[in-house]
């Protein structure tokens, strides 16, 4: 079984992912950490230097690599992931796969990401918390309607990473 994690950046895909893999004893795959370890860089460098349309091929290639190769794991896509190229169609068609979108508030992101900025290559220009609100409310009005396409949608915000781990397996079993 594989099960993905989808969502905005900061509403906790990795941290939840690390925990629920942990529990079920499946492998955990950040897709973003699996794509910094083979092109031998990190994401922000990749976005400086060959751009975002680059990093979006390579994330759908590594994306098919991982769901080719792997059996029990718990994936966490990058917040874009869904969002381009065919990764949905991919998503959606590719057998014992579950899904669910780790829905947090704009209020919730921002206070999340205000520190984080500088990690983050979509937002490493933004200065301001306001600028952060305005950016991911925008964003995320224009991937909702991919995060809504998940098996099951959870609502994250003020619920303990251990909460919506619970809720996964419930689902699951």
């Amino acid at each position: 079984m594989i099960i993905i994690l989808i969502g905005y950046m900061g509403s906790g895909k990795s941290a939840v992912g690390k925990a629920l893999a942990e529990v079920l004893e499946y492998e955990f795959i950040d897709l973003d950490q699996f794509i910094e370890e083979r092109e031998g860089r990190s994401i922000s460098k990749i976005f400086e230097n060959q751009g975002e349309i680059y990093f979006r091929k390579a994330e759908s290639k590594y994306l098919s690599l991982v769901l080719e190769k792997s059996e029990n794991i718990v994936l966490a896509p990058g917040g874009g992931t869904p969002c381009y190229g065919d990764n949905l169609k991919l998503l959606k068609n590719h057998s014992g796969i579950h899904s669910f979108y780790l829905k947090a508030s704009i209020k919730t992101l921002a206070n999340r990401l205000l520190s984080e900025t500088a990690k983050r290559p979509l937002i490493a220009h933004l200065t301001s918390e306001e600028q952060i609100v305005e950016f991911i409310g925008k964003h995320l009005f224009e991937r909702s309607a991919f995060y809504s396409q998940t098996d099951r949608v959870l609502e994250t915000d003020e619920k303990s990473i251990q909460d919506l781990v619970e809720q996964i397996v419930l689902a699951l079993f």
